[in-house]
């Protein structure tokens, strides 16, 4: 990565020296598996004898012509940046060069499907990689139009941004597909996706009355799991909901959505040729929790195509707004133009316990984040960026009014259409849209860190009634800023067996101790809820009654969004050492079952997992995950047949499977002598339970490949070698070890899947003899594999399970060592923030006997 970093400062200068008005980029896909060839020629103006540089990531520079003069490669070009000297006022740059494939799923991926031995190819540019397929001013405030010419085997579909052109023979069975000029974009969002794609088309109507082509897309040995109907479904629903409330047409020609193996991320918003994770193509059964969450983010990408594609940020400390927004809104019309009508449930459930996650680490920062360089942008890309500000957008939607936001984004986009802006362009609008004043709102939620506490302090008279309430509001000594809160309080009574809102009302909560008069005179209920509706960004706590209350009837509770701010309560105060990990053990098992919402089951069912493993104190560890595991098989057995739920349980189950009991059921449910009602042992499912018995002990390499061969797909090899490191042998974690770290060339996804068989393990003690291993290799990794290849080993080989003092002393004295890479830095503080989260939690746990 030396080398390859771009600063701020640097993009400054060369935006104040360049105005850039086109691209036409050459690509020859047809020149063998590990290069292509890559012309470009770029047009731009700069002041007269100017000097700057353009981004070329390539194998070879074969030319580089700048204004009719040949330019010595070798002289201006490291294979990075090729340097600019004597610039006119108006320039032509011709580079020629043979540019890299990746299998990193970063630049120009390359992959081959084990099924049919077919090339499939897709991009993926976020944040500076569209460099490595052809030179480019890499930042996004330098926007061009891009015109992409590409030469491939004819029997390709290939697409771009632009529609897709009939393709002219150049024989040898190759065409080449001339796309038209994009609008004015920023290059990060330009894209190409070539292979033998399976297709299938529609079309929609736009508001402005355009025809909309849309294709869905995928391999071809997926093909027969694409669900096209229902993805175009939501689009058209998306569509709708965002052209009428932005007021603004779909600003491009086309909308593909292409699902593309071994991607890193969930989706990319390409304009008009989006990209998402073949995770989102089912071919076994998944949770709802992943049925919804596929529905949000293909409103996600859909919603980019206004805030990011059309109006884009100048410089990547606004990434945040970018992903907010698109996290806000999509959740809004999911709720709103789907049947995912509780997303905002699954948004407290997920994306809020994300931020509040994040927001709680040593590398907290404001939302509006400085962004100094490339480094700082790629792990910024984290609950702070996404799910914060979300959250307090959301919280800015109730500040200004639902009616008045959406007018003022409508403005903002007429007035920024292709074109860059800054977060106070988008303020602008919304202040005079709303007639508020956004200076002081501003400072206190984008510009500073942290989470508040808010928790009820009261006296209650002999008559059972409150004598007085008021509302605590606490910060961090890091982060001490004092917010405004609009937010609901709950009260919730026992009826019948049922926990019913028996009142509510609204308030605003400012300072350390907001009185509440409203509570005063009234009964204390069984149990009173803080942030009733979740409609404030803050941790919450729950009276000595009411956690009582929560942990005998939590199941009890009609309202799924309730439910799901008690489910979070619990778990911060169990995260933050202020109840025992097993009282939280205790409150999962006794309701888990009663849960209707399956993102809260999920998230729930991994908490547990967390705590059982790790917050409970060691010395009641063993008989932890014991019941945990003998609970998780019982719920499974009682769930509905055929539910989600059922599921569910079936999975977390495997997963924590370790006692001889508990691995023989395993062995049972695979082999089919245990049968539930409406469970299908599908192909993935069957994976989980055969990974859990490889972490048992009870399946060796011989099973795994038996399995593999049955399922030689991309998705059988990544669980495979998932099922290989979990293997609980010092050998076999050796062995996954140098597959990923001792070697370079393993796929992304192999990598990330090596991982998490690594890691898993009933006997922690296996991982020790890795812990000096992993220190000495961090600054050779960080040094010599990409961005995402290094954070997946340094997130994913990071021997957390430990969770020991040992480790904790280690990570200090690399830190202490190694003052240099502060995004590389980031990645260890925050793992070993969480190994000391949970070492405050076992000695918490530790003193309930």
């Amino acid at each position: 990565m030396p080398g390859e970093n771009l600063t701020r400062l640097e993009a400054q200068e060369r935006k104040a020296l360049l105005d850039v008005a086109s691209y036409e980029v050459v690509l020859d896909l047809t020149t063998g598996p590990e290069t292509f060839g890559s012309t470009t020629t770029v047009r731009f103006s700069a002041g007269e004898g100017a000097s700057t540089f353009i981004d070329a990531i390539t194998k070879t520079v074969h030319s580089v012509t700048l204004n009719g003069t040949e330019l010595d490669p070798a002289a201006v070009s490291d294979g990075v940046r090729i340097q600019l000297d004597g610039l006119a006022d108006e320039n032509e740059l011709v580079v020629v060069a043979d540019a890299l494939y990746t299998n990193t799923g970063e630049g120009l991926h390359r992959f081959v499907d084990p099924v049919d031995d077919e090339v499939y190819l897709y991009t993926q540019f976020e944040v500076p990689d569209s460099r490595r397929m052809f030179a480019v001013f890499e930042q996004p405030d330098l926007k061009a139009t891009f015109q992409f010419t590409v030469t491939a085997p004819d029997y390709w579909e290939v697409v771009s941004n632009s529609s897709t052109p009939e393709p002219v023979d150049v024989g040898e069975s190759n065409f080449r597909w001339e796309f038209a000029p994009t609008p004015i974009i920023s290059s990060y969002i330009t894209a190409l996706i070539a292979g033998p794609y399976s297709v299938e088309r529609r079309e929609l109507t736009s508001s402005s009355g355009r025809v909309i082509p849309l294709g869905v897309f995928a391999r071809a040995s997926l093909a027969q799991y694409l669900d096209t109907d229902y993805i175009v479904e939501k689009t058209r629903q998306g569509f709708e909901f965002y052209e009428a409330n932005f007021d603004y047409p779909y600003p491009f020609e086309k909308y593909d959505q292409l699902f593309v193996p071994e991607f890193n991320a969930g989706a990319m918003e390409n304009a008009g040729a989006v990209t998402f994770t073949e995770s989102y193509v089912f071919r076994s059964k998944v949770t709802d929790a992943m049925r919804e969450r596929r529905v949000t983010t293909i409103l996600h990408e859909l919603a980019h195509m206004w805030f990011g594609d059309l109006v884009t940020m100048k410089w990547w400390n606004d990434l945040w707004l970018n992903e907010s927004f698109a996290t806000y809104i999509s959740t809004l019309a999911t709720a709103e133009a789907t049947e995912w009508v509780e997303d905002w449930t699954t948004f407290g459930a997920l994306e809020k316990g994300w931020a509040y996650r994040q927001d709680q680490l040593p590398s907290t920062h404001p939302i509006v984040a400085e962004i100094t360089d490339l480094e700082d942008v790629q792990v910024n890309f984290d609950g702070i960026t996404y799910a914060k500000g979300a959250s307090v957008i959301k919280q800015l939607v109730a500040w200004v009014g639902r009616d008045e936001f959406l007018a003022g984004v409508a403005a903002y986009f007429k007035k920024h259409e292709f074109s860059n802006t800054e977060l106070t362009d988008l303020l602008a609008e919304l202040e005079t849209t709303s007639g508020r004043d956004l200076s002081s709102w501003s400072a206190l939620w984008l510009e500073t860190a942290g989470v508040n506490t808010l928790k009820p302090t009261f006296s209650v008279g002999e008559d059972g009634t409150y004598s007085s309430f008021s509302i605590l509001q606490s910060a961090t000594e890091e982060w001490p800023t004092i917010r405004p809160h609009r937010l609901g309080v709950g009260s919730y009574s026992l009826q019948d067996g049922a926990l019913v809102r028996t009142g509510t009302f609204e308030l605003d909560v400012d300072g350390e101790v907001t009185d509440v008069p409203q509570l005063v005179g009234t009964a204390q209920p069984d149990l009173l809820l803080l942030n009733d509706d979740d409609l404030a960004y803050a941790k919450i706590r729950l009276d000595e009654q009411s956690l009582a209350t929560a942990i005998e009837h939590l199941g009890s509770i009609s309202s799924p969004l309730a439910r799901s701010l008690v489910w979070g309560s619990v778990w911060d105060s169990t995260r933050d050492a202020e109840s025992a990990g097993r009282d939280y053990v205790r409150l999962v098992l006794g309701n888990i079952g009663a849960e209707t919402e399956s993102t809260t089951v999920r998230t729930v069912l991994g908490q547990l997992q967390l705590t059982a493993s790790s917050y409970v104190a060691p010395e009641h560890r063993a008989a932890a995950l014991e019941q945990v595991g003998d609970a998780l098989w019982e719920l499974a057995q009682a769930a509905d047949a055929g539910s989600d739920n059922q599921f569910q349980f079936v999975k977390a189950f495997a997963a924590i499977a370790h006692t001889p009991g508990q691995l023989d059921t395993v062995q049972a449910v695979l082999d089919e002598r245990i049968q539930l009602d409406g469970l299908d042992i599908d192909t993935d499912l069957g994976w989980e339970l055969l990974i859990a018995l490889a972490a048992g002990g009870r399946a060796g390499q011989a099973e795994i490949d038996a399995a593999l061969a049955s399922d030689n797909t991309a998705t059988g090899r990544q669980s495979a070698a998932h099922a290989a490191a979990a293997i609980p042998t010092v050998e076999a974690k050796q062995a996954a070890w140098d597959s990923i770290v001792g070697s370079d060339g393993a796929a992304n996804l192999i990598v990330r899947a090596t991982g998490l068989g690594f890691l898993r393990t009933a006997d922690p003690s296996l991982l020790a003899p890795f812990v000096d291993q992993y220190f000495a290799a961090l600054t050779g990794l960080w040094e010599s594999r990409s961005y995402a290849i290094a954070a997946g080993i340094i997130n994913g080989f990071y021997p957390s399970p430990l969770a020991d003092q040992a480790l904790v002393d280690a990570s200090k004295a690399w830190l202490d060592a190694n003052p240099e890479t502060p995004a590389l830095r980031r990645l260890i503080i925050e793992s070993v923030a969480g190994v000391e989260r949970a070492l405050a939690a076992q000695a918490r746990d530790a003193q309930d006997v």
